[in-house]
Order: C-alpha cells, then structure tokens, then sequence
C-alpha cells in the first residue's frame, strides 16, 4: 500500500506503484487531461514515472511556477528536432531552458541563416500539431554510448563517457527524435502550445572551452499563451528603443572604444548627468551619518589572500608583475578589505560604534569582453560602496536605517516597485555554520522589523555572509539588481578589526557591507534606458535649450539665459538661423526636457513659448514664472510634470 500526501492535506491510497498520470486520473480524468508533470517530494517528475512509495505530492497544471521551464526544455527538444529533420547531417550538443526561453548548441558545416529559423519555427509548430508523445527512457550506458556514435552524434557519447559511473542515463523519445536528457517532460510536444519564437543566432564553445569547437547556438523564447509572447516582444521591442547605448550617442552622454574595453569615455553632459547622481547619493550619506573615505587602487595581493578575495575573485583582478618575484599589486576589485585597515588605525571601542564608512572607490574587474554591455556591464567603475562597522546588537536597527534610505533613494530617482531577495549560505563558503547561523538569523530578524517581504534566493550569499539583494522594476517590466546588505562576520576576523567593549574584553565588529546604487555607470545606465532617455529634470545634464524664431530674439534669448543661468539652472542657446521646427525636432532627438521658443513677440511680452519633452503641446510662461516652476521642480526631485 501506498500513500500519498496531497498538498491540501488529503491522503489517497494505492494498492502498489503508480504513475503520475495515473494519480492525476484517480482525482479527476479532466485533471489528467490538463496535467503536465507531479512534483513528489519536492522533485519535478514526468507524469509517467511510477511513484513506489509513500511521499507527497503535487499535481502541475497550467498557470503553476513549473510549467514554463518545462515547457521551455519542451520546446528546446522540439526545436533539436524539427533541425534534425530539415537538416539530417547536424549534431545536436546541449539545450537547456533559461530565463524566458531556451536555446540549443549545434554542430553544422554550414552556418545557418535566419531564412533557416523561419523554416526551423514552422516545423516545430506540426512537430506540436503532431502531439507526439514524450516518453522516458533508462538506458545501459554503453548500449547508449554505441546509439548514439552509430548515429553520428559524437557530443552525446562524449558526455555519457564523462558522467559518472553511478549516473542513471536516461534518454526522451518524442516520434523518431530521441535525445540524451535528464528530464523532466510533459506528457507530449502538444502540450507546449504555439507561443514560442526562434530570436537569434550565436556563436558558442563546446562546454563553454574556447579551446573546443565552435558550435552554431539558436535562442528562443517560450511562454505559456500568445498574449505572454506578444508582451514580451513588444518589451524587447521598448528595450531596444531604449537602448542606453543608442541613446548615449544621441544624447551626446559618453562613447566607449576599443582601445578601452570596459571603460567610458564621458562626455560633458554625461559627465554632468553622472556628478548629479553622485552628489545626490553623497548628500544623502553626509546626512545619514556616514564618513566618507578614499583608499588606495594599487593593493599588495597579501592583503587580498588574508581577506580571501584573492583565492575567490584572482581570475577577475588585474595585476602588476604577475610572473616575476617581484611584490605583486592588483587593482582593488572591492572596497571592502581597505576599509577594514581605515578601521584599525588607532582604537575604538563600543562608543565609536555603529562606524558608517562610505567611498565612491574606482573598482576595476577583468570581465570577459563578450559580457561586456555599454556602461552596464564594464571593467571599470565607481560604487556607491560603504561599510557600517556594528556590534551584533546594532545589526537590526541598522538594517532598518539602511532599507529606509534605499527606499527614499529609489523613490526620489521614480523606483517604486521593489522586490528583495535574502540569498543564504553558498555551497563554497567561508566561516563555521556557527557563524553563518548567526549571520542569517541576524538579517532575517532585521528583514522583518524593516517590514521587508522577502524571496528567498538560495544558496547566492556572498563567500563570507548571507545578503539582501534589492531588486528594481523598470518602466517596461524589467527587473535590475542593484542594492545589497551584507551581514559579515568573517572578514573583521581575518583581517584583525576589534573593538573594546564595554566590559573592557575585546570583540569582533560586524561588518555591513551595503550599496545603494550599485555601480554608478550601471546604474545611470538603467536611468537612461527606463526614462528613455526623457530624464526627469533635476537629473538632466542640459535642462532647456533656448531657439530664437527671429534674429531680432537674439539679445532677448542672452537675457533669458542670463536669468536662467543666474538660478543654477543649465542652458543652451540655439540662435541658428533655421526654421524653428527644425530646431524642436533636432533638439528633442537629444532629449532636451525644455525647448523656450523665443520671437519678437516673446521678446515684448517677457515671455517663451515653451515645450516640454513628450508633449505636442507648448504653453507661454512669463520667464519670472518660468524660473520658479524649473527651480521648485528641481527641488522636488519630480519626475512627471508639464507646464
């Protein structure tokens, strides 16, 4: 007899094995109908495997957060087939689902084409219209070594070899197509729907070796009805409009080049955009309590292996002499071990605590060049990196100070939908259990006296503490990891940082290691792409531009200026002498939020017809009017307005 737990609590009974499907029956035959896996004891499972003893369970039906990654590895396995069947000679290597989609790596001669994915997407929609069963099968290792050689697949063989001896090869069958997989499926290639699309091609190594061959790699995006598809192009649609990079070389913000990979070339008005958002943020600290520090770049790698960031980030620091005897130096990855030696310097005791100790520190990381992505993703970049050295007792009130002012920050630079996530202990760690208990309690408990409601993100802590990851939804959807607070309380121990307490014994500080911002560059760069490029006033690095209709405006357009300029308010004058229309198209493909039209009339009145960013409209403001309306604005930090 078998039971099984329901996740309501209900228990059925079965006189001996049974399959998913056939559990799902004994509920309801439209159940089984509309089921596409049984998750049993927490393990997704194809329905058609046999459950052999007691366990709990849960059926899977549309609109469960399953369903999309199955169908998604579904859709990666149909795609393997329909290129096989258009294009017998290809090898197909790996296909696994990802966030929105999925993607396969092949082997071919000839490149494909993107004629070849609008042929590949049409056979995949009969491959479903076929309904073709999916079936699990369990296979001798080398019988399924010598299958897939005798058909030409060498990939395949080569990763059975290199399982181990223990694995279980299990192999899916759908129609004539059967592929090496661990699982799980749906029932049937009917059961994906029609809401997919084949996106891109690429390049990729085998295994990810650039010392492997290339492989020939397909994208593609998956989603559970046409309407979830249709939305999500229609994102990457806005995303490309958006495009911080496009709109940096519009805007005239900054360019990057070759002859410096990873690092932005600011231009006047980017560099202008970029120091209001550091002065902001450094406002907001000075005012919050924190000592704002600077520290060195070049650091000896020793004090990198105390703090264990060199055994963990080496392959990511740049380095001075690396193959010679002499003192090797990296360019600092972090801030954090040079904040610790700041902490040192003389004495501190309980009083001095909590310590807030902030530095807009110059970081430097040897990312890959292919995952570098404008100012998003560079090798050189400013954080807005601090450190609040605490006692145990401090960690949540501090917590709480911290989320309040992430959350004022967000809210001033329009970021209002915040989710966060509390990411524990990872499998490569360092410190005892003792001290990761005490760390992961410590930050739950500040979690909820903030009122925070958290995701649970699994095993992502940081080598040395559990983190809070605060995560930003931009105007079109997207989701942006840019803040984080970590409790640790293994790098003051490695690297010696006490206090006296008030008993007089020594003690080890905690140590919180917190962003707002994150990376400044990347951060400006979400600003860009979520506003595209309509940013709010008080952050626009040019707030109006002046256009004369007439010559007979130009002494009246100086006067404006003058009085602009006079209330820390940026202009440009535009005396030209072109059509005004020309010059409101010109300047508002730059983004300029402000366009004052100045004529002859203008000029008697003391007025400017003015238009604003995004509107069809203008309005005549006496300029007295005007000044006040741009200078509150600012002030207020708005982020919609018009006038």
């Amino acid at each position: 007899m078998i039971a099984l737990t329901l996740p309501d609590g209900a228990v059925r009974e079965f006189d001996g094995p049974v399959s998913g499907f056939d559990v799902a029956k004994s509920i309801s035959s439209s159940l089984a109908k509309k089921s596409f896996a049984i998750i049993v004891n927490g393990e997704v499972r194809d329905l058609g495997r046999v459950i052999d003893t007691d366990a709990t369970i849960e059926i899977v039906t549309k609109g469960h957060d399953e369903v999309l990654p199955l169908i998604r590895h579904d859709c990666a396995h149909v795609m393997a087939e329909a290129v096989q069947e258009l294009y017998p000679d290809t090898q197909v290597t790996i296909g696994p689902s990802i966030e929105n989609g999925f993607y396969y790596d092949f082997a071919r001669k000839t490149p494909f084409t993107p004629d070849d994915l609008v042929k590949i997407e049409k056979r995949m929609k009969e491959i479903v219209d076929r309904n073709e069963k999916i079936e699990r099968e369990v296979w001798d290792r080398n019988d399924a070594i010598k299958f897939f050689l005798d058909k030409g697949e060498d990939y395949k063989a080569e990763i059975i070899r290199d399982l181990p001896e223990t694995e279980t090869i299990t192999c899916y069958r759908q129609g004539n197509f059967i592929d090496l997989c661990r699982g799980p499926h749906a029932p049937s290639t009917g059961k994906i729907g029609k809401a997919f699309k084949l996106m891109k091609l690429a390049g990729a190594y085998w295994r990810g070796n650039s010392d492997n061959e290339m492989l020939q790699r397909i994208y593609g995006t998956c989603w559970e009805t046409q309407e979830q598809l249709d939305a999500y192009l229609h994102m990457l649609e806005e995303a490309e409009k958006r495009d911080h990079r496009r709109l940096g070389r519009e805007m005239d913000l900054f360019h990057m080049q070759e002859e410096a990979q990873g690092s932005v070339f600011w231009h006047d008005k980017g560099w202008k955009l970029y120091r209001k958002v550091e002065n902001y943020i450094r406002g907001r600290l000075d005012n919050a309590g924190y000592q704002e520090v600077r520290t060195p770049q070049l650091v000896d790698r020793v004090l990198w292996e105390k703090s264990g960031h060199w055994e963990k980030f080496r392959e990511n620091m740049f380095t001075t002499a690396p193959d010679s005897d002499e003192k090797v130096l990296a360019l600092k990855p972090m801030n954090c071990p040079c904040h610790v030696q700041i902490f040192r310097m003389g004495s501190k005791s309980y009083r001095d605590l909590p310590l807030r100790m902030a530095e807009f520190g110059c970081c430097h990381r040897n990312e890959p060049s292919g995952g570098l992505h404008g100012i998003m993703r560079v090798r050189q970049f400013i954080q807005d990196d601090a450190h609040i050295f605490c006692t145990e007792d401090q960690i949540v009130s501090e917590t709480k100070i911290f989320c309040d002012l992430l959350k004022s920050v967000y809210k001033d630079f329009g970021f209002t939908d915040i989710v966060v996530k509390f990411s524990d202990r990872p499998e490569v760690r360092a410190g005892s259990d003792e001290i990761w208990d005490k760390a992961e309690n410590a930050l739950r408990e500040a979690s909820e006296e903030a009122g925070l409601k958290l995701e649970i993100n699994p095993g992502e802590g940081a080598f040395y503490g559990p983190k809070l990851e605060f995560v930003l939804r931009d105007a079109i959807g997207r989701d942006w990891q840019c803040g984080t607070l970590q409790a640790d309380f293994v790098l003051p121990e490695r690297l010696d940082a006490s206090y006296m307490g008030e008993d007089g014994e020594k003690y080890r500080p905690v140590m919180l290691h917190r962003a707002i911002l994150g990376s400044l560059e990347r951060f400006i760069g979400i600003l860009i792409e979520n506003y595209a490029g309509r940013l709010p006033l008080w952050l626009s690095p040019v707030h109006a531009v002046i256009c004369t209709i007439t010559n007979e405006a130009d002494d009246y357009a100086h006067e404006v200026k003058k009085a602009l300029a006079a209330k820390g308010l940026t202009v440009d004058l535009d005396l030209r002498n072109e059509k005004i229309s020309y010059k409101v198209r010109e300047h508002s493909h730059a983004k300029i939020p402000l366009i004052l039209a100045l004529g002859k009339r203008e000029a008697e009145e003391k007025t400017a017809s003015v238009r604003r960013l995004g509107f069809q409209h203008q309005k005549t403001v006496p300029i007295d009017e005007l000044v006040e309306n741009m200078v509150r604005e600012i002030q207020d930090r708005v982020i919609e307005a018009d006038f």
